[in-house]
């Protein structure tokens, strides 16, 4: 690391002020902020939604003006490749295009968006090369190709000439990494980099910066909510909260001493895996942080809830001139596990392994191929659409984004009441009275019943969707990611809540998600998913304190520690590409077979290429 003394800083940030104009007056996005970024330094900008992060570093790049912002202050000082310090605040929008991608590059937060839908992957990394750098076609093509090798892309002839839709995730935001740094920019701003994605690709994204940086000197300013991402990266932090910049401190000082109130209940709100080793908590807790320290552990009971059987899913890939069936998508194979009364069981695994997808059949919103799901007595494959319609009263489900899930053109309170009328459960009155209830339970406010989607936040949405899969009091409520797109302190907010109800009102949870540290919080029983089987299925404490399955072995590894003298080496990450989950029409998947390795804990034996 260097020191602050000696390296001379790149960029400085002298009290910006920005401000936005709406119909109701000029709203401030930051008030005053003050840091800088040395040359080889990652300065690590962290806060919550709303917080101000990310209009600081579009200020950098003068981007802000085209979202409707204005820099009403300060100066943004900037060290450029030639020797001479310029103030950006007052450089031209024609000057800013040499610089922009050329010494201050961008990672934007979502790469589908960044990326041009229209033109290959090939043209948009030379596209940059060739207007800053001046390089033929031939010279660009080259540069390109040795930058998909940098971002660790396999196959990069053949991904010059792909579009970004035919990548992952994961892909796309390695192209976009690999255009920010196309011209060895002296400033890189990652903004967010990390958040779509799953903890394996987010650990060696991680990594691949991080190398980047030590290889180049390039000045990193990274922001995020993360605060394991913050240990793992950070030299120094920047704690920034409504506007303000609260505390900044080398990146030990932060996590040990934290000084600000602020920073003390953000790093009290992040679960951290393994935290529950060695105590004797054998049953989910309230996480920690949060008024009200302690509650009893959530028992549940030894009765079954859910008992799903041998379920397989698949999804027909159609083909040819008579757009007949192929192949198939083993989305879900001869997957069986029980959640019992009052308990949780969590699916974990990476994008793509059919976590949702086997939550969805279980609901029956996706038909599956084979398989029983029995709801208590009920045997949910065998119903019709009717006695199925009517079985949905005790099963519900919280979806990952509260915004496309409500509608935006209904009040709050009719939202939430829609299920009641619906299904009639009840009349006149008794409406209204039990939406002020589940407000109530939720923690909004009854003012919010007369509110829209768009006049809430993520979380608060999140808690809206809540109290609508509560409202006909179900058994069992599916969770997909339900609190994967919020801030940890708001997350923390939720996922106590929803524990709250399961020691109220006895709900049992399928709780899936790809956070570890999240999932060793709320679990009484753990699955993990790898390729559309479970590959170890057990109580969580046996699951995470004794991962068998190589799969579990390696995710463990993946997840960032929020602690930065636990670092993660590249050298730790050893991740196998996933095989492909299409088979063709012919192909016979083999039954899924485990070993009982301790009681009540289940690994996979049948070889499925981990």
């Amino acid at each position: 690391m260097l020191d602050q003394h000696t390296a001379e800083p790149i960029a400085q940030i002298q009290g910006l002020r920005v401000e936005f104009q709406t119909k109701d007056g000029p709203v401030v996005g930051v008030e005053d902020v003050s840091f800088e970024i040395a040359a080889g330094e990652t300065v690590c900008v962290v806060g919550e939604s709303g917080s101000g992060k990310s209009v600081s570093s579009l200020s950098l790049m003068r981007l802000v003006e085209f979202g409707g912002g204005e820099i009403a202050g300060g100066k943004l000082l900037f060290d450029r490749r030639n020797g001479d310090r310029i103030d950006l605040a007052e450089t031209d929008q024609d000057k800013m295009r040499g610089i922009r991608g050329n010494e201050i590059g961008m990672i934007f937060q979502e790469p589908m968006t960044a990326l041009n839908p229209v033109f290959t992957v090939g043209r948009q990394l030379t596209e940059g090369l060739r207007l800053h750098k001046n390089m033929s076609k031939s010279q660009a093509e080259a540069r390109a190709l040795e930058l998909l090798r940098e971002v660790r892309i396999p196959e990069p002839e053949r991904r010059l000439r792909q579009y970004p839709h035919e990548l992952s995730g994961g892909m796309r935001q390695r192209v976009v990494i690999a255009i920010a740094l196309a011209c060895s920019p002296r400033l890189l701003i990652a903004d967010e980099p990390t958040t779509a994605l799953d903890v394996t690709i987010q650990a060696e994204i991680l990594a691949l910066i991080d190398r980047l940086k030590r290889e180049t000197g390039t000045a990193v300013m990274f922001i995020t909510h993360d605060m394991a991402v913050v240990a793992q990266m950070a030299d120094r932090v920047v704690v920034m909260f409504r506007g303000n910049k609260v505390e900044e401190g080398p990146v030990e000082q932060i996590f040990e001493a934290p000084q600000h109130p602020y920073t003390k209940a953000l790093l009290a709100a992040v679960p951290k895996l393994g935290e529950m080793t060695g105590k004797d908590l054998p049953e989910p807790m309230k996480l920690l942080g949060t008024a009200g320290d302690e509650i009893k552990p959530i028992a549940g009971t030894d009765e079954v809830l859910l008992r799903v059987e041998n379920l397989t899913t698949r999804f027909p890939v159609k083909g040819g001139f008579f757009r007949r069936t192929v192949a198939n998508v083993h989305a879900v194979e001869d997957v069986s596990f029980t959640i019992n009364k009052g308990q949780t069981l969590s699916l974990v695994g990476e994008s793509g392994c059919g976590k949702s997808t086997a939550g969805r059949s279980i609901l029956r919103l996706v038909e599956p191929n084979s398989g029983h799901v029995m709801l208590g007595d009920t045997d949910i494959m065998a119903l019709d659409t009717k006695a199925l319609r009517t079985a949905r009263l005790d099963m519900q489900m919280i979806f990952q984004d509260p915004f496309a899930s409500l509608n935006p053109q209904m009040q709050l309170s009719d939202q939430v009441a829609e299920p009641i009328h619906n299904f009639a459960t009840l009349k006149g009155g008794d409406v209204i009275d039990r939406v002020k209830m589940l407000f109530d339970r939720v923690e909004l406010p009854r003012s919010f019943m007369r509110r829209y989607p768009h006049e809430l936040s993520g979380g608060q949405r999140q808690r809206v969707a809540i109290a609508r899969a509560l409202a006909l009091n179900p058994k069992l409520i599916i969770a997909d990611e339900a609190v994967s797109a919020l801030d940890v302190s708001v997350q923390a907010q939720v996922l106590n809540l929803m524990m709250e109800l399961q020691a109220e009102l006895g709900i049992s949870y399928l709780f899936i998600s790809h956070d570890m540290a999240v999932v060793e919080r709320v679990s009484h029983h753990v699955g993990v998913m790898y390729l559309g089987r479970i590959v170890e299925l057990g109580p969580r404490r046996r699951v995470f304190e004794n991962p068998q399955h190589p799969y579990t072995q390696a995710l463990m590894k993946a997840v960032p520690i929020a602690d930065p003298r636990k670092r993660k080496d590249e050298k730790d990450l050893n991740f196998k590409p996933i095989p492909s989950p299409i088979h063709p029409t012919t192909y016979a998947a083999e039954p899924s077979r485990y070993a009982e390795v301790e009681p009540g804990h289940f690994v996979l034996e049948t070889d499925s290429g981990y």
